[in-house]
């Protein structure tokens, strides 16, 4: 019987649920739990002493509230298997129910390793809410200029609040799911990895991710850092600015990838302006366009020791939100900014 984790967002308690398994799985997870010393650092600090657990649902429990796995209810589908939506009957809470394909191309493993990241990591801008796909939405420059900065905050509490850090090494748009309010939270943890700890610099681990988002030293060597996810930030950050996909085949050759297609225009400020998504019609600030397109072109630097760390990637993006939250800012002149600053360790 396959695994079907389902996580939402209720009051201030997030809930990680799977359906029944043979006790052997069950015990595996338990151990597993029980032995994780990964925790959020300063969480008295952050207010997040909620007790996170994983709950057991019965299959009938989630096919009513999926209404039995109806088409209508799918909201995606990935290398686990589809991901439905649902409202559970005893709580009337909405839910993301996902059901493990044994065909698919992750295994037991992943899915395992998923469920647990769930249950140990609490922040607001993690786990799955409702989805709502970006790619379908004509959204302002308001508008995603929040949701980059949310889906930073994400990843800067994965790696600097989280102990030992999180690699989350799946980073894409996709994986950004959008609740109420375009509230964004990283979901899909499936392929998430513990960060390098003490002297260690970067953990060795095989090649995964999806092509296109994937930092090149990890893609050449395995060697996976923090650094290696503000690579990946930095695409999705320029899939938000420009509409364009990290990979789109229907382009011609030299536009078919978006960080190869942007690398020149980076050279040149006075060809940011064809960077910015035609679906905008030029309603943005043009400082701000710069702003957002070199925190973006640092992000995605070949050499990793010279990308910014994420929290700084925070800091930059939560003041170029503000300001575009500034009607009188969408007639500023085009500046150079203040890039965000570079540390050369991992």
């Amino acid at each position: 019987m396959g695994w079907i984790p389902c996580s939402g967002y209720s009051g201030t308690k997030n809930k990680i649920v799977k359906m029944e398994v043979q006790d052997k799985n069950k015990a595996t997870l338990g151990k597993l739990k029980g032995n994780s010393s990964t925790n959020s650092k300063d969480k008295s600090k952050n207010g997040n002493n909620d007790n996170i657990a994983a709950q057991t649902f019965s299959f009938r429990e989630l096919a009513t509230a999926a209404r039995n796995f109806r088409a209508e209810c799918i909201l995606g589908e990935g290398g686990f298997g589809r991901v439905y939506k649902g409202r559970l009957e005893s709580t009337n809470q909405l839910v993301a129910i996902k059901q493990l394909d044994r065909n698919g191309l992750q295994g037991n493993r992943e899915f395992l390793v998923e469920v647990l990241m769930l249950s140990l990591l609490h922040h607001t801008n993690l786990v799955n809410l409702i989805d709502i796909p970006l790619a379908k939405n004509r959204l302002d420059w308001s508008t995603r200029m929040k949701i980059a900065v949310g889906a930073a905050k994400g990843l800067e509490y994965l790696h600097d609040k989280a102990n030992p850090p999180v690699i989350y090494r799946d980073l894409k748009c996709s994986n950004i799911l959008l609740g109420e309010g375009y509230h964004p939270k990283l979901s899909d943890f499936g392929l998430a990895k513990l960060g390098p700890v003490g002297e260690n610099t970067h953990v060795s681990t095989r090649v995964m991710g999806t092509y296109g988002y994937c930092a090149p030293e990890y893609a050449m060597t395995g060697q996976l850092t923090l650094k290696s996810d503000v690579y990946s930030f930095g695409v999705v950050l320029l899939e938000i600015i420009t509409g364009r996909k990290a990979i789109d085949n229907s382009k011609s050759a030299g536009e078919q990838n978006l960080v190869a297609w942007a690398r020149p225009l980076f050279r040149d400020r006075r060809k940011f302006s064809q960077m910015a998504d035609p679906a905008l019609q030029g309603q943005y600030p043009p400082r701000g366009l710069y702003q957002a397109l070199a925190i973006a072109a640092m992000c995605v630097q070949e050499q990793a020791n010279i990308r910014p760390v994420i929290g700084d990637v925070v800091t930059a993006l939560t003041y170029l939100a503000a300001q575009s939250s500034d009607p009188n800012t969408h007639s500023s002149r085009l500046n150079p900014a203040t890039p965000p600053r570079t540390r050369r360790s991992q």
